[in-house]
């Protein structure tokens, strides 16, 4: 096999060279006897001392060395034979049949140089006494020759590669992780990054050259100063490929012989944490990897332990070649320990310091933590009323002695837009065509005193909505919402023209901050003017319901993300007491559990499953507001089956709603790309009684699309009844933005 490489120890060595001075221009003493007494005669008129005119410009540009590229096998410079057989190479050119009959073979270097007599080189060849004989030697550059034909066939401007990474045995070896080493190096080669590019062998012999050097780098991070790295090349037996092999050894791994944290003893520096979060120890590795994430460690323990303006310097390596070792320091700067003090923003009709202050996780008076600030820089942007914000701790007074100094907190911001007018349309079977408008100023009353107007036009839906929200009230995290609502709803179930007014605090997740925990607490005034499917068959007119309502809800996300989930779970319960007037009073409960589940099966595939449970207890189905009825089906529920087309049904097959509520809900979520397909199956059912028995249940089945968008899936499912009712379609179809659940 046709072998070329190095074998170049990776030495860390430091040396002085004399910095030479310039060269002065030269000067030479004249001889003055040859000195004319008197200027010559010029008959083209040209005076000695003007300067010449000047050239006309030309240039040849000079190839750099890194731009010539070696011959095919050769890509690291020096051509790596058998020991013996370089030595014998000499001998062997100097008879008169050893001479190369090419010029390729004399650039290959088969030919090295030429004696004057066969007979020296017959000397030579019983003075090498173990030496391998001419003739093997002749084979062996036959072979290589061979080879080297072979590459060149293959060299067509598109050479197709494979790169391989193989580890020599060594006895610090166990000390690297190779696969740690193979994924860096993969990220970083030069080859793998340009693989998809064409490229003839000359210009895969220079990206070869920039991986074999990126390999000694790399060896030297992960400590290892005495590595070799050797490679050869050639083409792969039986395919249309060149494999690029490096073989790497190690070599002794070198060792911290001494670590100097120089100026960590400082007032008020916790010196054994500081130390424990550097990390490091004598003995270790001299990973410097580990090295720049203990400087981290000091940094953040100074920063969260009251040192705003800690600093430390870039670490200093000795390593000495002779013991393996390396003797560590590490410059640092504390800067003195403070308290924070206040928070001062900048005049710009957002927020002012005491909502600021309002949102901090932090006193003043409090020792200072470098957490705590970027908390307050992040929930700052959660409020989507900036588009840059920058926090800046400043000196207010200086520590003296034992005791720190005080710090501000400077926050400067850039508005983001505050209004927002925004669209959508969409389609589900059984509920028809739905388009929602809206339009919000997010601080119309400052601070964070958002107002939104909402209109809905559809099929089924008419609405107009007008909620204003606060943002952090009284404490972080708090919404305190009211809203005015008027709504016409005609559907199979019934019909229902609607104004309630509402208001509520919660506490809410958010992009940027996914809360654990979640809750809400409200009322609703509901006037709802109604009409259901049993009233229209009996010829009995609408009936009016006057609702008092005290809605309250707990839930727990334990999921991994807010809009796609792809582990953990939710679970979700609501409860609502409720007084409704009509034809005299009833007062009820209405109470509604979730769950949902996530498990990840691949890189790609995740089993997501989802349960509810609803039941509504002390008071008989017919003799609540249609509109306040469990019903089932559709995009959110059921998939297959028309929206609320579960459940119980009157005469003319409308359904009428129930006291219970059961569904669940299983589907994979698989995804190649920004695009996935989602097999699904669902089922339900809805039940005249307050006690869900989960028989009866109503399946649907069917597969949706995903588009995954910077902002969320969106969704497209195509759903089939596998036990319809009468009267029930073989196809439902939901679009919406989000996963189902």
């Amino acid at each position: 096999m046709l072998v070329a490489g190095s074998a170049a120890p990776c030495h860390a060595s430091a040396q002085q060279v004399p910095v030479a001075e310039p060269l002065a221009p030269s000067t030479a003493t004249q001889d003055p006897a040859a000195t004319p007494d008197a200027p010559l005669d010029d008959p083209l008129g040209i005076d000695p001392l003007e300067p010449l005119d000047p050239l006309p410009g030309m240039e040849v540009a000079w190839p750099e060395g890194g731009d010539i590229p070696e011959w095919p096998g050769e890509f690291a410079g020096e051509d790596r034979l058998p020991a013996e057989t370089r030595a014998a190479d000499m001998s062997d050119s100097t008879a008169s049949n050893g001479l190369a009959g090419t010029a390729d073979d004399v650039r290959d270097g088969v030919v090295n140089a030429m004696a004057d007599t066969a007979s020296e080189t017959q000397d030579a060849d019983a003075a090498s006494g173990d030496r391998p004989g001419r003739a093997e030697r002749q084979a062996d550059r036959a072979e290589r020759r061979a080879e080297r034909q072979a590459l060149r066939e293959l060299d067509d401007g598109d050479v197709d590669y494979r790169v391989t990474v193989n580890f020599l045995p060594s006895q610090d070896l166990a000390e690297l992780n190779q696969s740690d080493f193979r994924t860096r190096f993969d990220a970083l080669s030069t080859l793998e990054r340009l693989s998809s590019e064409d490229a003839n062998l000359a210009q895969v012999n220079r990206r070869a050259r920039d991986d074999n050097e990126l390999l000694g780098t790399m060896l030297r991070v992960y400590g290892f100063y005495d590595g070799e790295v050797q490679n050869s090349v050639a083409r792969i037996e039986g395919q249309q490929r060149v494999g690029l092999n490096f073989d790497v050894n190690t070599g002794p791994v070198y060792r911290i012989s001494a670590i100097d944290l120089v100026g960590l003893e400082a007032q008020g520096v916790n010196v054994a944490a500081a130390r424990d979060a550097f990390a490091m120890k004598v003995g270790d590795p001299a990973n410097s990897d580990r090295i720049v994430a203990g400087r981290l460690g000091i940094l953040t323990e100074l920063l969260e332990t009251g040192f705003p303006f800690a600093q430390t310097g870039e670490p200093d390596l000795l390593i000495d070649h002779d013991l393996r070792s390396g003797a560590l320091t590490v410059p640092v700067t504390p800067g003195g320990q403070y308290r924070f003090g206040g928070i001062v923003a900048n005049d710009d009709g957002l927020f002012g310091p005491r909502h600021l202050q309002r949102i901090a996780r932090f006193q003043p008076g409090e020792i200072y933590q470098a957490s705590d600030v970027d908390d307050l820089r992040r929930a700052i942007l959660a409020t989507g009323l900036v588009s840059t914000v920058t926090l800046t701790p400043v000196a207010a007074t200086d520590p003296q002695g034992t005791e720190p100094g005080t710090v501000d907190v400077t926050v400067e911001t850039t508005a983001a837009p505050l209004r927002t007018i925004a669209g959508a349309v969409g389609y589900g079977t059984g509920e028809g065509y739905r388009a929602e408008v809206s339009w919000e100023h997010r601080n119309l009353l400052p601070p964070e005193g958002l107002v939104r107007a909402r209109a809905v036009g559809g099929t089924q839906e008419q609405l107009i909505n007008l909620v204003y929200r606060r943002n952090n009230f009284i404490k972080r995290d708090r919404v305190l919402t009211a809203q005015i609502l008027a709504s016409n709803i005609n559907r199979d179930a019934f019909e229902a023209r609607t104004f309630l007014v509402a208001g509520s605090l919660e506490r809410q997740t958010n992009l940027i901050f996914q809360k654990k925990w979640t809750w809400s607490v409200g009322g609703e005034l509901v006037l709802s003017d109604e009409l259901d499917g049993t009233s229209r068959i009996v010829g009995e007119g609408r009936r009016t319901y006057f609702i008092a309502a005290l809605p309250t809800s707990l839930t727990y996300d334990g999921s991994d993300d807010l809009l796609n989930p792809s582990s953990g779970f939710r679970l979700g319960g609501r409860v609502s007491p409720e007084y409704s007037l009509q034809s005299g009073s009833r007062g009820y409960a209405r109470i509604q559990i979730d769950g949902s589940y996530y498990q990840p099966m691949s890189d790609t595939i995740v089993l997501a499953g989802r349960l509810r449970l609803g039941s509504t207890i002390g008071a008989n189905r017919l003799s609540i507001a249609p509109s306040r009825r469990f019903y089932a089906g559709g995009g959110g529920s059921v998939r297959g089956y028309g929206f609320q087309r579960i459940g119980p049904r009157d005469a003319n097959d409308d359904p009428i709603g129930g006291n219970g509520l059961a569904e669940f809900s299983l589907e994979a979520r698989v995804r190649f790309g920004d695009f996935g397909v989602v097999p699904f199956f669902d089922a339900g059912n809805v039940y005249s009684g307050s006690t869900p028995n989960l028989s009866s249940l109503r399946y649907g089945a069917g597969i949706g699309v995903r588009y995954y968008s910077n902002f969320g899936p969106l969704r497209l499912d195509v759903g089939t009844p596998l036990n319809p009712q009468t009267g029930d379609s073989r196809i439902g179809i939901y679009i919406s933005l989000g996963q189902a659940f």
